[in-house]
């Protein structure tokens, strides 16, 4: 199962706002979209908005007012009009693909909904509670077994029991398991940790969920025959 297929999966990496200008230039060509070149950065929209510009391939710089540079004149040989000014919410999915998600006209509005999409440690609650139907029980049992435990059992999760019946709790940690994460924490990749489980002898189904929940940034898994099915994880056969 790949990472866009993960059903844990929330939210979108590294999201970032960057100012982007629409420019108009020469009639028969449509209008681009660029970045204002850095050594203009602090220029205001008022400043920006409806001035010439030249451009090039990856930036522009406003001229009309402004003392720019020999060299970046001379690097950028496109002429044109700056027409409106946005700000572009981009990130990354979970494949590590660039995803655009929108512009906005204000660079407050932007920040307001990069918030809302930002699933940030601590703010957004990450405790999943999904049916027992996706587990075997073989799974069940082990699961069973290791809440009954009172030392510690070495693994990057702890169970736990509810009180007054059989619903199963399971914390993990260290997550995300990422390779990048992982590597800070233990000194392994996220498919190392997977090997390690199954040869310790956890069951298939169990490691693939803990697997998923775990890159997902999953922290508290919940196991309840009363709980919904998640779409798009497999049921397993009683």
């Amino acid at each position: 199962m790949s990472q866009l297929d993960n059903p844990f999966i929330r939210g979108y990496r590294s999201l970032h706002i960057a100012r982007q200008l629409l420019i108009t230039h020469a009639d028969d060509y449509p209008p681009v979209w660029r970045s204002l070149h850095p050594v203009q950065a602090h220029l205001s929209e008022e400043q920006i908005n409806q001035f010439p510009c030249v451009f090039d391939g990856y930036f522009a710089v406003i001229t009309e007012g402004q003392q720019v540079p020999q060299s970046l004149e001379d690097q950028c040989r496109s002429m044109g009009i700056v027409r409106s000014v946005v700000y572009a919410i981009s990130g990354q999915d979970f494949d590590g693909k660039p995803v655009h998600l929108g512009d906005f006209y204000l660079e407050e509005a932007a920040r307001k909904v990069m918030s809302r999409l930002s699933f940030e440690t601590g703010v957004y609650g990450r405790v999943w509670e999904i049916s027992t139907a996706h587990i075997t029980k073989a799974s069940s049992c082990y699961l069973s077994e290791l809440a009954d435990i009172a030392t510690p059992s070495g693994l990057l999760f702890e169970v736990f029991r509810f009180p007054y019946g059989s619903t199963l709790g399971v914390k993990l940690i260290a997550t995300p398991w990422t390779d990048e994460n992982l590597m800070h924490v233990d000194g392994i990749t996220a498919e190392q940790l997977r090997w390690e489980y199954l040869s310790q002898g956890i069951p298939d189904d169990l490691v693939q969920i803990l697997h998923l929940a775990g890159q997902a940034d999953v922290r508290i898994l919940i196991f309840d025959a009363d709980a919904p099915e998640l779409p798009d994880l497999p049921l397993m056969e009683v």
